[in-house]
């Protein structure tokens, strides 16, 4: 446990440093808002913002780090970069969460909207719609599932065929299937809704890839089904044959008192 310390010391430490180049950075970033505004200069520029996503992934493999990963991070500094340049000259808000209170254990490991899965009647209607939004549509290994990503956000859209999708259709329509939420543990989080007693559709489910998912039933007053996902092993992209398994996991569950 004393050599279990050490380590968690030294992350403490290099933690402080990261929060401090954040500071830093944010610091240019004001710099950048203050002489764009007296130039004139867009806020948002296309390129700039490819050749910072292209340059930092090459940096994360020459490093040894995930380059989806470092994506995903770089793409929230970017976000937080452009409102610092669009709300420079507008103050500062108080931070609204004290740093030492988490509103609930969710609170603590829920890290983002992983995807979102829309079951559809017309797969082909529905993927010229994203495209045409400027998503990139990516055919998985199912012919009836598609992947539409646009920057960080990912959508899978999954057509009729199979009968644990039309028995979907039939009784929900076409629209959103469920919200999947990234968790440090789903596991744990499985715990967590259990001991609130929110109706759980699922056990833990675990594919080939090594995603841990965990769904909740279908909520009538929202329609709203969610799914808590955890990576245990490589980080893969969505591939139709997880997702066909998935619908048929849940189409033959009953919910779990």
């Amino acid at each position: 446990m004393s050599d279990l310390g050490g380590l968690r010391s030294r992350i403490d430490e290099i933690d402080a440093r990261i929060v401090e180049l954040l500071a830093e950075r944010m610091n240019v970033c004001r710099d950048v808002a203050a002489l764009k505004a007296t130039t004139g200069a867009t806020v948002i520029q296309p390129e700039r913002v490819r050749q910072v996503l292209t340059t930092r992934r090459q940096w994360a493999i020459d490093a040894g780090v995930d380059p989806d990963f470092t994506e995903q991070l770089f793409r929230i500094l970017l976000s937080e970069t452009h409102r610092i340049e669009v709300a420079h000259d507008r103050g500062t808000a108080s931070p609204s969460k004290v740093a030492d209170v988490l509103h609930s254990a969710l609170d603590a490991v829920g890290c983002r909207i992983d995807h979102v899965v829309i079951a559809v009647g017309d797969l082909a209607a529905a993927t010229r719609f994203l495209r045409s939004l400027g998503f990139e549509i990516t055919p998985t290994d199912d012919a009836a599932i598609v992947v539409a990503d646009g920057g960080g956000v990912t959508v899978v859209i999954v057509g009729p065929g199979d009968p644990a999708v039309d028995a979907h259709l039939a009784e929900h329509g076409t629209g959103v299937q469920h919200i999947a939420i990234e968790v440090l543990n789903a596991g744990y989080v499985q715990g967590l809704l259990a001991a609130a007693d929110v109706p759980l559709l699922t056990d833990v489910i675990v594919d080939d890839d090594g995603h841990e998912q965990v769904f909740t039933v279908l909520d009538p007053a929202t329609g709203v089904q969610l799914g808590f996902i955890s990576r245990s092993g490589n980080r893969v992209p969505v591939n139709g044959r997880n997702v066909r398994a998935l619908f048929r996991a849940l189409g033959s569950s009953a919910p779990r008192d």
